[in-house]
C-alpha cells in the first residue's frame, strides 16, 4: 500500500478549455494500470474544447450544474450523482451550466507505449454551441 502525496491544482490551459477550469490529479495512471482520474472544477460557463478519448471517457458529477454534450447531439444537462459514459472515438465537451460551478471526476484510461495519443484536443466550444444548450 501507498499513501500518494497530493499534487498541486493545476490551472486548466487556455489551448483545452475556455474559462476558468481547475483539476486534481488524482490517479496518473503509473503501469501496470493506465487508469487516469482528475477532478475538475468548472466556473459559470466554463468548458472543454471539443475532444475525443481513445478509450472512452467517464464523468461521475460531484456538484453543480454542468452540460455536455457528443458532437451532432443535444446539449444535456447533469446534476450530482449523474454518470455519463462518450465511448472511445466519441467527439464531445462538458463543462459548467451558466449560473452554476460543477465539479466531475473526469475517468480514462491512457494507452500503451506506443499506442497513439489518449486524448485528441479540437477546436473550442463557440459562445453559439455552448449557448444552444
Amino acid at each position: 500500500m501507498e499513501i500518494q502525496a497530493k499534487l498541486p491544482s493545476t490551472k486548466g490551459p487556455a489551448e483545452m478549455f475556455t474559462g476558468d477550469v481547475w483539476f486534481d490529479v488524482i490517479a496518473k495512471g503509473a503501469e501496470p494500470s493506465r487508469l487516469r482520474v482528475n477532478t475538475v472544477r468548472f466556473a459559470p460557463c466554463a468548458r472543454t474544447a471539443w475532444h475525443t478519448h481513445a478509450a472512452g471517457q467517464t464523468l461521475h458529477v460531484t456538484e453543480g450544474v454542468g452540460l455536455v454534450q457528443s458532437r451532432g447531439g443535444d446539449v444535456v444537462v447533469m446534476k450530482p450523482g449523474d454518470t455519463v459514459y462518450t465511448p472511445p472515438g466519441e467527439w464531445h465537451w462538458h463543462g459548467a451550466a451558466r449560473e452554476h460551478f460543477m465539479t466531475h471526476m473526469a475517468m480514462w484510461e491512457a494507452l500503451g507505449e506506443g499506442q497513439g495519443p489518449e486524448t485528441q484536443w479540437g477546436e473550442h466550444v463557440s459562445d453559439e454551441e455552448y449557448h444552444a444548450g
